[in-house]
């Protein structure tokens, strides 16, 4: 008789980070909760997350020293909604390094929990499918769902009523390139939604919706659309919009806020002086701005 000794070795997945390519605020629910129209596309920038099966609980390292890797980190709280939905889970270490900016409105965080999400699921046997694993994330965060399955799409409601995009819509932002900046500091994205409250105006959801299904099949003209949080928080924040004038008068770059901030995009044609670019931001944003080219994936 031949024993089944099957040992589940280390896993790893890619955690895409990704851009609100267009954001409508369109409501407000009574549980405070905002109603949203975007158009959300992942990026070929991400994480990565490991995890290696053993132990009695869930434990995690980071390479980058800032992140808590204690039960506040989203990676951990993914993992004890996915045990409490599937209480033989196994238990075992995740091993997250960061390349996703935090506080940036790139989702980094998000993408590591749904990812922790699908480790655990693989690891488990697979017992869910991709809708039970968006439910899943969307208790963890509201746009958590969108990572679960990250290919283009249009994100609703609190982000986790999802539809992807056509073939044909979907191929024509595959592979632009963007430019990505950030500056030091980065920007809560319930202040940034306070902030929206405070100053800011929402738009009509079905005007909303009608603008985007006509510019879906341009990227361009969905980035045209605009961001309902960029002047809230540039309100809050004016260096950002400061910088992004710099940058468009000195080297003709016209880049706009993702998701709540505080990372700004563009998209590019060809390379871009790195150097040039932090040089143009930082008497505006200070030291230590942050910037990078990745493709739309």
């Amino acid at each position: 008789m031949v024993s089944d000794h099957r040992v589940i070795v280390k896993l790893t997945l890619r955690a895409p980070a990704k851009l609100n390519l267009s954001l409508a605020v369109v409501g407000r629910e009574a549980d405070g909760f905002h109603r949203l129209v975007s158009c959300v596309v992942p990026l070929a920038l991400a994480d990565t997350l490991e995890f290696s099966p053993g132990g009695v609980a869930d434990t995690m390292d980071c390479d980058d020293a800032s992140i808590a890797v204690d039960e506040s980190n989203l990676v951990l709280r993914a993992a004890a909604v996915f045990r409490a939905s599937y209480p033989s889970a196994t238990y075992g270490h995740f091993s997250l390094s960061k390349k996703v900016p935090h506080g940036a409105g790139l989702g980094g965080g998000s993408s590591d929990a749904a990812c922790a999400l699908r480790l655990l699921n693989m690891a488990s046997g697979h017992p869910f499918d991709v809708v039970r694993l968006q439910e899943l994330a969307t208790s963890v965060g509201s746009d958590c769902a969108f990572f679960v399955d990250p290919v283009p799409m249009v994100m609703r409601q609190r982000g986790q009523l999802l539809q992807r995009l056509s073939s044909s819509q979907a191929a024509a932002y595959h592979g632009r390139h963007v430019l990505l900046i950030k500056p030091a500091f980065g920007v809560s994205t319930v202040h940034a939604y306070g902030w929206f409250v405070a100053n800011g105006s929402y738009t009509k959801e079905s005007d909303a919706e009608a603008a985007l299904t006509a510019a879906l099949s341009n990227p361009d003209a969905v980035v045209k659309l605009g961001n309902s949080l960029q002047a809230p928080v540039f309100a809050r924040h004016p260096e950002l919009a400061q910088g992004l004038a710099v940058l468009k008068s000195t080297l003709g770059i016209s880049a706009v806020m993702t998701g709540s901030g505080s990372a700004c995009f563009a998209f590019v044609d060809g390379p871009v002086d790195l150097a040039r670019v932090r040089a143009a931001l930082e008497p505006a944003w200070g030291p230590n701005v942050w910037a990078t080219v990745t493709t739309l994936a």
